[in-house]
This record gives C-alpha cells, structure tokens and sequence, in this order.
C-alpha cells in the first residue's frame, strides 16, 4: 500500500494499493472505508482469491460486478470494525451496478457470496491474538 496522488486505487499489475494521505480525506472513517474497499480489491489478485481473470475495463459489466463486490466487502467490514465512513465515490457506480443487476438478478447473490470470501481472506492474514470476533 501507498499514500499519495489524488485518487483511491487499487493496480493489479504491480499489485499495489494507491491511497491518497490520509488528511486529504473527510475523516478517518472516510480513509478507512477506502482502504478496506480497496484491500477488497486486492483480494481478487490471481495469487490471491483469483476473482478478476482479466482486470476489467471502466465501465464494462465485469468492472461493475468487481466495484460491486469491493463495495459489499468494504461494508461488512465496515459494519463489524464499527465504521461509519461512506466511500467518496460509490454514488458514480450505481448506474452500472443497476444495469447488471437488471440483466441477472443473481448477480447480487454472487457478489455477495464474492464480498464474504474476500472479508474473510482478509481475517485469515490477521494473527489469531488480534482478531475479536464473536463466533
């Protein structure tokens, strides 16, 4: 992970996350539900979970789904870490979300299903002493 630029991102081919510092955003909760959108992100990464055969273009359905899943991801953490932070950009998404959905109503399901296993790769890096979770 790096802080700097102006933008939010996550680049599979040299497989770094991309943050602006952490000031330039409207609070902690904003970085942090940033960063755990974009930690979602990198858990698609082929030596990871392998979720993005072929990084997606802007705007194509397979980027929707992904920005779907990154966004669902970054809300179950959000939810269990107590963070009450809102992604900055989410609202540009929901226009392509919408047409996917539209075209297969399982697509939810999937990205779901996809959000849970990524939240849950992300745990398993967590040493077992510094993760309380009710079980």
């Amino acid at each position: 992970m790096r802080h700097g630029g102006d933008r939010a991102c996550y680049m599979p081919t040299p497989d770094v996350i991309l943050l602006p510092a952490p000031e330039s955003f409207t609070g902690p909760e904003a970085y942090y539900a940033t960063s755990l959108h974009e930690h979602i992100h990198w858990t698609g990464h082929a030596s990871r979970l392998s979720r993005v055969e072929k990084w997606a273009p802007f705007g194509s359905e397979a980027y929707a789904c992904e920005e779907l899943v990154a966004e669902l991801g970054a809300a179950f953490l959000c939810a269990e870490l107590s963070i009450k932070g809102e992604l900055e950009h989410h609202a540009s998404y929901l226009q392509n979300w919408l047409t996917v959905l539209k075209q297969d109503r399982t697509t939810l399901f999937r990205a779901a299903a996809d959000a849970s296993r990524a939240a849950e790769y992300l745990h398993s890096l967590q040493p077992a002493s510094t993760v309380d979770r009710a079980e």
